[in-house]
């Protein structure tokens, strides 16, 4: 493994390890929901071993996430003028959060809504 490619499956065991923990899944759930031993995901999450690209599937599901962001794209947002608002800030960090979080944030902010009849 290149030093690139060990720098990369670092930083890809850190974002999974990252988004498990948020879920509050434990190793052995997703290792048996992908099909593999759990030292197997283990060394995934240490960046020892490459992840196999036929396992990114059932990881991005079981951990609720695009393949992308697994991956490390970047989101891209098209360049605009001006002072970007505060609360497109807000909604692109809520885009970050951990599917139920964002659950979360969605029925506080209907349940506000409805209040002001909104």
């Amino acid at each position: 493994m290149s030093q690139d490619e060990k720098v990369y499956f670092k930083a890809l065991g850190v974002r999974i390890a990252r988004q498990r923990n948020e879920l509050g899944l434990t190793q052995v759930q997703v290792a048996e929901a992908i099909g593999v031993a759990q030292q197997t995901y283990a060394s995934y999450e240490k960046g020892i071993r490459r992840i196999p690209v036929s396992l990114l599937p059932a990881l991005a599901q079981t951990l609720s996430m695009e393949t992308d962001v697994l991956l490390g794209a970047a989101i891209r947002t098209p360049l605009k003028r001006g002072p970007v608002p505060k609360y497109q800030h807000h909604m692109e960090r809520i885009s970050r959060l951990s599917k139920p979080q964002q659950r979360i944030v969605i029925q506080v902010l209907e349940s506000l809504l409805s209040q002001q009849g909104a």
